[in-house]
């Protein structure tokens, strides 16, 4: 037999250790985005709330970047989607309000990963097609998503319906939609770890928007007869209904936190956790009370402020820790790509936070905008609704409507937004600052910062007489929103 000396076996061992480094170094990471609806930021054991039972998030947020300023631009659900897609302000893409369509033809997340190899895929909530709450989508309309187990909307969580990506035939989920659709997450996991392809999954779940009672039974016990903190922003009249509600929204949370866990636990058997980037986010908060309000679209804490997780062991370890970097809903997009090596498009307007995350830039930032170009639904001008515009800076909120400047809050002093700092001489440097901040955003996205109307005629969206674009198969008229 043949001797090789000890140089030599050396040698071979560090070539072969060193071609192996650079092959884990030029692969692809995949990403997981969990995407939930309506979920305010402050309602995470991980953020301090004492009531709410998040164990495996709480876990999660232990070993991932937490971006604790980071919000949902214009909070409401089909502008965030659109900007998450797009990388775009509502103004830009269109899409500021519920339920219209996003341009077919836009440069979309899915269709600038799928280019780069990746497999694609969507299971749940959709809520960007603008052909009625309950219809089925077809490919040209699915954005490059391939894998596609898809609804518009719906706000019934127990045996929901759905569509795959050819077949315009009604199927649905078995049981709480959350819990069959993590399931078909799972069965997703196990195909893509015998492939050598990436891929890029999006898991949108409906709750824990509204209804608040439907969660599992399991879930809903946990919360029994709880004594729940209750945000001192709601009025005393509300506290009653509001404190009945969170238990049923932090059971939803609850129900959502355990397939989490699940999924988490099945990338650890597939191997594949280390060089998987897992996203916890959600669209937009609920003010739940707060304000004397429900919902969204406010310029509120509980409103715009939303979870953010973001973990990648390969590129940020597993040890946790917070960023204040203020992330709003365009500059997810260029952030993911950034993360995964691929070019930005031309097309994107939203920020790449990836190299601040990594550590390898300073972060520049110091404000970001916040809006409602259209009030609209559950926040209709009959109900108080009207455009803003805004900054967010972290500490501070400061917003001005069509007559001037409206609310300023110091977040800090004043978390729960109670003391509306707007006019108050010893405020008044503080709030020439922040509205020259705002100027210079607008100025950035070339927002006129119009009437709402304007651009509802700009962009040809047939609303009804509360300014609000029909969501139900038929519009006002009585015409199928289909046909139009």
């Amino acid at each position: 037999m043949r001797r090789i000396s000890i140089p030599i076996c050396l040698f071979i061992l560090c070539s072969c250790f060193k071609s192996v480094t650079a092959q884990e170094t030029s692969e692809k990471p995949n990403i997981l985005y969990i995407l939930v609806d309506q979920w305010r930021a402050q309602a995470t054991g991980y953020s301090g709330n004492q009531d709410v039972i998040t164990p495996n998030l709480d876990q999660l947020a232990s070993e991932s970047i937490n971006l604790q300023n980071a919000v949902s631009g214009t909070p409401v659900c089909t502008p965030h989607r659109a900007s998450l897609m797009t990388g775009q302000y509502p103004l830009t893409n269109g899409v500021f309000m519920n339920d219209v369509l996003l341009d077919t033809n836009a440069i979309t997340l899915p269709k600038v990963f799928k280019k780069d190899g990746y497999d694609t895929g969507y299971i749940g909530k959709w809520h960007l097609d603008g052909h009625g709450r309950n219809t089925y989508i077809p490919p040209t309309r699915q954005q490059g998503f391939a894998y596609w187990k898809v609804l518009e909307c719906t706000h019934n969580y127990n045996n929901s319906a759905y569509y795959t990506g050819k077949s315009d035939e009604k199927k649905f989920w078995n049981g709480y939609d959350a819990a069959a659709q993590t399931e078909d997450v799972l069965n997703y996991l196990d195909e893509q770890s015998k492939s050598k392809k990436p891929f890029l999954l999006m898991l949108s779940i409906g709750s824990p928007h509204a209804p608040y009672d439907t969660a599992p039974e399991e879930f809903k016990k946990l919360y029994k007869n709880k004594e729940i903190f209750i945000h001192k922003n709601v009025p005393e009249e509300l506290r009653e209904k509001v404190e009945n509600d969170t238990r049923g929204y932090y059971a939803h949370m609850t129900a959502i936190d355990s397939y989490i866990g699940q999924i988490r636990q099945k990338l650890k058997d597939l191997n594949m956790d280390k060089n998987t980037i897992i996203v916890f986010t959600s669209d937009h908060g609920d003010l739940l009370g707060s304000h004397g309000f429900y919902k969204k679209q406010q310029p509120y804490q509980e409103s715009i402020k939303v979870p953010f997780l973001i973990h990648y062991p390969k590129a940020f370890g597993k040890k946790g820790s917070i960023s204040p970097a203020l992330l709003n809903s365009p500059d997810i997009m260029p952030t993911l790509l950034g993360l995964s090596n691929i070019d930005i498009p031309e097309t994107v307007e939203g920020l790449d936070f990836s190299s601040v995350l990594k550590g390898e830039k300073k972060d520049k930032v110091k404000q970001t905008l916040i809006s409602c170009p259209q009030p609209f639904g559950q926040w209709a001008r009959k109900r108080g609704g009207k455009e803003y515009r805004g900054v967010f800076t972290g500490r501070y909120t400061y917003t001005r409507d069509l007559e001037g400047p409206w609310l300023l809050f110091d977040n800090v002093a004043d978390p729960f937004q109670m003391n509306n700092l707007i006019g108050k001489v010893e405020h008044k440097k503080l709030q020439k600052t922040l509205n020259k901040k705002l100027n210079k955003e607008l100025q950035k996205r070339n927002d006129e910062f119009l009437p709402g109307m304007e651009y509802v005629k700009k962009w040809n969206y047939l609303v009804d007489e509360t300014e609000t674009v029909p969501y139900r198969n038929v519009n006002y008229e009585g015409k199928p929103i289909n046909e139009l």
